[in-house]
């Protein structure tokens, strides 16, 4: 079961004993920040959870599914999510 974002607000909302509406806009300015700051090139490293930051992927050849054709794909960008000590010890 996936947890939304609304469900993650009133998860803090209960935790912090705040308002609702005001734990969704913790939320909200999170994800603010950290898309920001990985638009700018540079990574979020919240200590024991995890690094948010950008990867490049190299330009690469690749197949076309349906007639088997060999393709470029270009370089490009994609948000990468590395856990930290303490997150992958919480899990296990």
């Amino acid at each position: 079961m996936a947890v939304k974002k609304t469900q993650l607000a009133q998860r803090i909302a209960e935790k912090m004993n705040v308002p609702k509406k005001q734990a969704a806009e913790f939320v909200d300015t999170f994800v603010d920040i950290v898309t920001g700051v990985m638009k700018s090139g540079d990574k979020v490293n919240i200590t024991g959870f995890g690094i948010f930051k950008v990867a490049d992927r190299k330009a690469r050849e690749g197949r076309n599914p349906r007639t088997g054709e060999t393709i470029q794909i270009k370089a490009s960008k994609k948000p990468k999510f590395t856990p930290g000590k303490i997150l992958k010890e919480a899990i296990m």
